[in-house]
């Protein structure tokens, strides 16, 4: 039952970030990876917030596993890294790899410590 709730998260998480790429990319220009960034700090958000939840083991998978696996991407964040460095944007790169970081961990950070709160 859990790899069938895994393939059902992951089958909104693709899209989502596939969608929300595409839209950053329009409004912002393929300068730097907007959307990457922003699934994926969006993506360790909800998935600190997760955490925090006494879910089910299927509930999990379908959004810890499922949602926010597919929602998010190191593969991407790290090609576009390279692919900044390799085109002579070394200091968009090193901003990239610092914002993925910071702003990643910090949003994990964030969810699990909020919800965890709510939850009392």
């Amino acid at each position: 039952m859990s790899a069938l709730m895994v393939v059902l998260g992951a089958a909104v998480g693709a899209p989502v970030r596939f969608l929300v790429d595409l839209e950053l990319k329009r409004r912002f220009g393929e300068g730097f990876p907007w959307g990457t960034l922003a699934v994926n700090v969006v993506g360790s958000l909800a998935l600190g917030s997760l955490l925090a939840l006494p879910l089910s083991p299927e509930l999990s998978a379908l959004l810890g596993v499922g949602l926010c696996g597919a929602l998010t991407t190191y593969s991407t964040f790290a090609y576009e890294t390279v692919q900044l460095s390799r085109t002579g944007s070394r200091g968009r790169a090193l901003v990239n790899v610092l914002a993925h970081l910071c702003l990643g961990v910090g949003s994990a950070w964030v969810g699990l410590t909020v919800a965890g709160a709510l939850l009392g």
